[in-house]
């Protein structure tokens, strides 16, 4: 997934969330606190070679296996990984409140008033302009439905690229790892004849690269494509969304049918409706007040 994908061109990196800090912090603290109880030195447990062969050779092989551009959203996601994501649920309520005001819109005045409302406003998802440019095409909502499912398919596949690359660099991690320790292990029974008091000091050094490998697997590559892999499946849950909308437009459903049919996809919580079976007001604007034609963010 690219970094203007996920945050836009513009906006400033979102802040640090608490649960992922606290977690890398919690896990660095107990391979330090390891290194603390077995050695009497942090240096002893710092090897530069096996930092370059396990980091670089990771890093190599990924440019050499997937496109750059995916490559540097991987690793943009890498640094990602401990701030806070986007809300989804929060966007989509967002969609569903803009769909219903278009509806409104097209009820009321038609879809050529809903075109000269839209030509001042600035939407940044492509998606949703794809989706207006249907609506306002006079495409069949089957018609609309199958275009805009290609075009959300095909923006899963690309944004599952990334994933695969810190997949793929996962795995290559304990790998490189294994290298590192054979090219110690390899220069110290060269040096067997020679100064056999350096053998363990050699021997300890080789082994590092080995621990390098498992731990950024663990601890960087594998959290960070889990994360991603959350903000595809999110993005491509909000795509859903915004393709029954579409087609609901195309279809000239009403504001409120298309309210009752999105609620289903957003959590209890948030769902913007009368309920019938309780003797509790609504906890969101009422039916008989539609939303103002706005622009939609990203």
């Amino acid at each position: 997934m690219r970094q203007s994908d996920l945050h836009g061109a513009t906006k400033s990196p979102p802040p640090f969330a608490r649960a992922p800090v606290a977690g890398a912090v919690f896990g660095g603290l107990i391979v330090l606190g390891c290194v603390a109880v077995s050695a009497n030195s942090l240096l002893a447990f710092f090897s530069l070679g096996g930092l370059i062969i396990v980091g670089g050779g990771v890093i190599a092989v990924a440019f050499m296996s997937f496109p750059a551009d995916d490559v540097h959203a991987a690793l943009y996601a890498i640094a990602a990984m401990l701030r806070e994501p986007d809300s989804t649920h929060h966007r989509m309520y967002r969609d569903m409140r803009n769909i219903m005001s278009w509806a409104h819109v097209i009820k009321e005045k038609g879809r050529r008033r809903l075109e000269s409302g839209l030509n001042t406003t600035d939407l940044d998802d492509p998606l949703l302009q794809y989706g207006l440019n249907m609506v306002l095409g006079d495409y069949t909502p089957d018609e609309v439905r199958s275009m805009l499912t290609t075009a959300a398919e095909a923006q899963y596949e690309r944004d599952s690229v990334p994933l695969d690359v810190l997949q793929a660099m996962a795995s290559h991690a304990p790998a490189f790892g294994m290298v590192g320790t054979l090219v110690g292990m390899i220069a110290m029974l060269r040096s067997l004849d020679g100064n056999v008091a350096g053998i363990g000091s050699t021997l300890a050094v080789a082994f590092l690269s080995t621990l390098y490998g498992v731990t950024s697997a663990r601890m960087v590559y594998m959290p960070a494509a889990a994360r991603l892999r959350q903000q595809v499946e999110s993005r491509s849950f909000r795509n859903t969304l915004v393709t029954e909308g579409m087609v609901m437009l195309a279809s000239n459903k009403t504001p409120t049918y298309i309210q009752d049919r999105l609620n289903g996809f957003l959590p209890s919580a948030m769902r913007d409706y009368f309920n019938s079976l309780s003797n509790s007001e609504p906890q969101t604007t009422p039916r008989t007040m539609m939303p103002r034609l706005r622009a939609v963010g990203p």
